[in-house]
């Protein structure tokens, strides 16, 4: 690989990780219209698995402005990406995956009064470089765990 090759190489995984933060940004902070324009005009994001819906991007925000208005307080953690360019059908250089694992802490009342929400899985990213920068075609969550907090269970005496 060249110099030119490797710095450009840099700068797309850059970017790519910039909307991966920029989802978790805007579904946390109930941003919706800087989600739907984190995709492209055809992307798709798929929250089955963490009992949501599948759909357009269009469709999919205004499930999540509904549902997220359970939790005023959510913080998406997204860590261990793994970034691969070049993996779609038919790439020209242009496509990107990223699996990442996310942590997903939210509050049910802000007051803490109400029991914490916990979760835990993957994301599946699937990018395409467009004229407007990378842009998501596909979200797929994969969902592993919850816990909500509640009383804990008393030890059985043996």
């Amino acid at each position: 690989m060249t110099q030119r090759v490797e710095l450009a190489t840099v700068m797309d995984r850059l970017a790519v990780d910039e909307v991966v933060t920029d989802y978790a940004t805007a579904v946390d902070d109930g941003d919706w219209e800087g989600y739907r324009g984190l995709f492209a005009p055809d992307g798709r994001a798929d929250y089955r698995s963490a009992g949501g819906i599948e759909g357009d991007a269009v469709t999919v925000a205004g499930w999540l402005a509904e549902s997220m208005l359970l939790f005023p307080m959510r913080q998406h953690l997204i860590v261990n990406r793994r970034v691969r360019f070049g993996t779609l059908e038919q790439d020209t250089g242009d496509t990107a995956r990223v699996r990442a694992d996310y942590v997903n802490p939210m509050r049910f009342d802000p007051d803490g009064s109400v029991p914490d929400f916990v979760c835990g899985g993957r994301y599946a990213f699937a990018l395409l470089r467009t004229d407007d920068g990378w842009r998501l075609i596909e979200v797929v969550v994969e969902e592993k765990w919850r816990r909500t907090a509640g009383p804990r269970p008393v030890p059985v005496a043996e």
